[in-house]
């Protein structure tokens, strides 16, 4: 797997004649704090160095905080309020910025007396918020708690999660392996308003240039290619299929890393089925192994359910392994339940430790782990662009062929309303975890309409 990296900038902002030994002592305790939640993923920027105990209230500052963080790229930005703060300092600084911006300030103990002043925290971010809509800072907000709460570290991971979707997709480079199978006018996607409206580069590949490549390991030898099907053979039970058709699917696997790596490509759009008089073998096991690289592969050249995949795999900060599958059929005794299937493309590292994983004719078989799953699609229509999501979880339900999981929602009608009169196919993004409240405001960064699966959309009859 890939894991992500964030550069997060913090300035903390205070109020100019309020306590700076009373805003200091908030700053080290909330930067103690985010310093021990994701610190493999997340790379901290202060501004110690150039604001009196890295707290900026002075405006003659903020052009000296902007360079920093312009300098050292970051991809978020984090404006703790250690009381009431500035707000021309954390408005100014965002505004120039123009990153995800989180909002927070830690709840105030007491009320004012007329021995002492509190810090007004909870006010001062009213005024703050404001003064950022007028600059059209698009901000995330965690609400007024105490620094060693949940809530806050909740938040906060949140944040972070946030920040990888926007920058995944902002950053987003997708491997097209072929064209669209012909009957599939589902898959349709407008490749130059990707490009416009969400820096998304589209690369064509030819499937003949898998084939080409592969031919290339199989004839050369390659070690890789020697060691890789001795991994394959350890895992997944071939039996079934004959010797020179599995090291072929070995090869197609190695073949499509190698060019989506060369293409400087993190997912990918394969044209799979239709694909398979060129490369001899279906592609199938590749898009499951693939996922498990770190970059994730969708079936029939669907480059919306690309884009899908990699948003899912990077609310996990690149951890774990997104899946694409097909909604298929209800399950036959729960009604709540759907089978969501694909012939054999889905992440081994997902799969039921109870199963046995098979490789028969080039596809893989085997049933996914028990969880929680979050599932979305991002897809378009006439312009507009639209995030559905939801969470359920996985349960018990008939064996089939393929790669599956029969997966439970609270209301099932409901979801497959929403999917059927939403502008979305029969192709969803899968991820195990709760990840829902990440993707709807992931959404709103990117300008996307967030279509909530708890939320009735039209009826059916």
């Amino acid at each position: 797997m890939r894991k992500q990296h964030i550069v997060l900038g913090v300035a903390p902002t205070k109020r100019s004649f309020l306590s700076m030994e009373e805003a200091k002592r908030q700053k080290d305790k909330f930067m103690g704090v985010i310093r021990q939640i994701h610190p493999d993923v997340v790379e901290i920027v202060d501004i110690d160095d150039l604001c009196e105990n890295g707290i900026l209230y002075e405006t003659e500052k903020i052009p000296q905080v902007v360079e920093k963080f312009k300098k050292a790229g970051i991809d978020a930005l984090f404006t703790p309020h250690c009381d009431f703060g500035e707000e021309q300092c954390a408005a100014g600084v965002a505004a120039a910025l123009k990153v995800p911006t989180l909002m927070w300030g830690a709840r105030d103990e007491r009320p004012n007396t007329d021995e002492s002043r509190g810090r007004d925290t909870q006010c001062g971010m009213f005024a703050c918020t404001k003064v950022m809509k007028r600059f059209g800072v698009q901000y995330s907000y965690i609400w007024n708690c105490e620094t060693e709460s949940e809530d806050f570290k909740r938040g906060f991971d949140r944040f972070i999660r946030v920040a990888a979707v926007v920058k995944t997709v902002k950053n987003l480079r997708i491997a097209k392996f072929g064209a669209r199978p012909v009957p599939f006018m589902s898959v349709m996607a407008n490749e130059g308003d990707l490009a416009t409206k969400f820096g998304i580069t589209v690369v064509p590949v030819s499937p003949t240039a898998i084939a080409a490549r592969m031919d290339e390991l199989i004839q050369g030898k390659d070690e890789r290619l020697a060691e890789y099907l001795a991994d394959v053979k350890g895992r997944m039970d071939t039996s079934s299929m004959e010797e020179d058709k599995v090291t072929r699917a070995a090869a197609a696997k190695l073949a499509v890393q190698d060019l989506m790596e060369k293409n400087h490509c993190t997912a990918g759009a394969m044209e799979c089925w239709s694909a398979v008089p060129i490369l001899g073998v279906p592609i199938c096991m590749t898009l499951g192994e693939m996922a498990d690289e770190g970059m994730p592969i969708s079936c029939e050249t669907d480059i919306n359910g690309a884009v899908t995949l990699a948003m899912l795999q990077a609310v996990t900060l690149g951890k774990e392994s997104s899946f694409l599958a097909d909604l298929t059929i209800r399950h036959p005794q729960n009604d709540n339940a759907e089978l969501l299937w694909h012939c054999g493309p889905f992440p081994y590292s997902l799969k039921d430790s109870g199963c046995q994983a098979r490789l028969v004719g080039g596809q893989e078989r085997f049933e996914l782990k028990k969880g929680d799953i979050t599932v979305c699609r991002f897809d378009d229509c006439d312009g507009k662009y639209y995030l559905f999501g939801g969470e359920g979880r996985a349960v018990d339900g008939p064996q089939t062929n393929g790669t599956y999981v029969w997966f439970e929602t609270d209301n099932w009608k409901r979801w497959e309303e929403k999917l059927m009169f939403g502008p979305y196919i029969h192709h969803v993004g899968g991820i195990y975890g709760n990840y829902k409240p990440v993707l709807r405001e992931a959404a709103r960064y990117l300008g996307l309409i967030f279509d909530d699966a708890d939320e009735q959309g039209v009826y059916s009859l």
